[in-house]
């Protein structure tokens, strides 16, 4: 069966992605299974997609409830789930104002077009963006004009110009390339893609100031580190340094495919404007239900809290398979956002994890991303490290 479905989608798609060679079916809580019925404990989450964990019944019924409502009218009309959304949305986050996208790349396209608009309207002159290295930013013209891997940029060249890339956690190195046209500076609090590096505290801070003292915007994409993985809602709250914008999607979502970018009132207010940016799809009923009932669910379920409690424990385990396995090289990372510095092959660790029933996914060279959903528990991290153990033997 699986061999047939494989068959189909390499017949049928273009072929932008080295696939596992497993078709899944379903998922409960923290497992998924393929068509042959093997289980598989999840250590991926979808790429830190999935924070409710796999058939959450009160999630799957308010898209189901929506569904049976309204799915979509066009952004040309208020609906009934919008404003709910939008609300709940600006109030966890902490921003003043928001936009919403169907995706993270949407995200941070918004996100450049409301920085440079902000300079336009201001009369600066500013245009160009400062980022850093080893950064993700998405993989539309725009957002991989401002990624920090040649190799997702070279082949598309010449992409967006007026780009520098500073050193992540090097203050020096980015203030060596501020200048009078520097628009925005734009980065993760912690880099996934680019092997899970969490920003200083005094990185941030100093980034801030500097964009204080010079006119500049300040963006963080928190596409993959927001929304609770970092064990507070965003992890700019925690190191308590705000972005002027905001970038968000994946977990917002629980799967389903919706982005956003919020942003400060000074910077909405002379930004954009009627006409400077839309989307068809963007923000319409089904996206609001699911957004505004994935953050009812975590302030019912207390998964920030979760969070805070369960980290501390997977730090501990994945410290373990250090100490005990020579493949383990060290441990990155903070929260539910964690990674496991191999010295063999990542691509090799996630195919002989697949084998033992764990999915886990790499990042850069030499990392296997620990992003589970946010329902994750003791019993979970100790299977994953058993299987682990095994893999790294």
């Amino acid at each position: 069966m699986g061999n047939h479905y494989m068959d189909t989608v390499q017949e049928a798609m273009v072929r932008t992605y080295n696939r596992f060679p497993v078709v899944l079916d379903h998922g409960e809580g923290m497992y998924l299974y393929d068509t042959e019925g093997k289980k598989y404990l999840d250590f991926g989450a979808g790429i830190a997609v999935m924070g409710l964990g796999y058939g959450n019944r009160e999630f799957n019924d308010a898209l189901k409830e929506q569904i049976d409502k309204l799915i979509h009218t066009s952004n040309l009309y208020y609906n009934t789930t919008l404003g709910e959304a939008a609300e709940a949305l600006c109030r966890v986050c902490g921003m003043d104002r928001v936009f919403f996208t169907n995706s993270g790349t949407e995200a941070n396209e918004g996100a450049l077009k409301a920085a440079r608009k902000y300079a336009w309207e201001q009369k600066t002159g500013r245009c160009e963006f400062i980022s850093m290295e080893d950064s993700f930013h998405g993989r539309s013209m725009g957002s991989v004009s401002v990624t920090g891997h040649k190799e997702y940029r070279e082949p598309f060249e010449p992409v967006m110009g007026g780009v520098k890339f500073a050193v992540y956690n090097d203050l020096d190195s980015v203030k060596a390339l501020v200048s009078e046209k520097t628009c925005a500076i734009i980065l993760e609090p912690i880099q996934g893609e680019g092997g899970i590096n969490p920003a200083t505290l005094e990185f941030l801070q100093g980034i801030r100031k500097l964009c204080d003292d010079n006119g500049i915007l300040l963006i963080f994409d928190e596409v993959q580190c927001g929304m609770g993985r970092s064990g507070s809602w965003f992890a700019w709250q925690e190191a308590g340094v705000k972005p002027d914008i905001l970038t968000m999607a994946k977990a917002i979502g629980n799967g389903f495919p919706v982005g956003a970018f919020a942003m400060t009132e000074e910077v909405a207010a002379h930004s954009l404007k009627p006409g400077d940016h839309g989307t068809t799809l963007g923000g319409n009923p089904l996206a609001g239900a699911a957004v505004k009932t994935v953050i009812g669910l975590f302030e019912k379920e207390h998964l920030i809290d979760h969070v805070r409690e369960i980290a501390p424990y997977l730090t501990e385990k994945l410290q373990e398979l250090v100490d005990t396995c020579d493949k383990a090289v060290r441990v990155k990372g903070k929260g539910l956002i964690q990674g496991l510095e191999v010295s063999m092959p990542t691509g090799e660790v996630a195919n002989k994890a697949l084998e033992e029933g764990l999915i886990v996914i790499t990042a850069a060279q030499n990392v296997i991303r620990m992003i589970p959903p946010l329902i994750v528990e003791k019993e979970h991290i100790d299977e994953m490290c058993e299987k682990m153990k095994k893999v790294l033997s």
